[in-house]
């Protein structure tokens, strides 16, 4: 079996090389929104490429949602939320949306 979400989540700590890394100080917090975004960014530029060229970098893709489940799980920890609890609530939230006929649409609280 492959590595679990909270185990995954544990060892991200082992590369966190940044300031105050693990503090969840707001220097931390800012550092991996700007993270998740400009990872989020690349994934966003491979397939604008495949726009332009017709060909999609499926392989290169997959790296940049690395980086951002990296910067995701670092992210949590910084807030003090286990990665796998915060995929249960995602997941219950959708299910409930799905069940009300809300899943379209926009805004939080629907």
């Amino acid at each position: 079996m492959g590595l679990q979400a909270n185990d995954y989540q544990k060892k991200t700590m082992e590369t966190a090389i940044y300031p105050q890394a693990g503090s969840g100080s707001p220097i931390e917090l800012y550092y991996l929104s700007l993270g998740i975004t400009s990872e989020a960014g690349e994934i966003a530029g491979k397939v604008k490429k495949m726009i332009r060229d017709g060909s999609l970098d499926t392989v290169g893709i997959i790296h940049e949602v690395g980086d951002v489940l990296w910067y995701a799980a670092r992210l949590c920890d910084a807030l003090g939320f286990e990665l796998e609890d915060v995929m249960q609530v995602n997941y219950s939230k959708l299910t409930k949306r799905k069940e009300n006929n809300v899943i379209a649409g926009s805004g939080d609280n629907r």
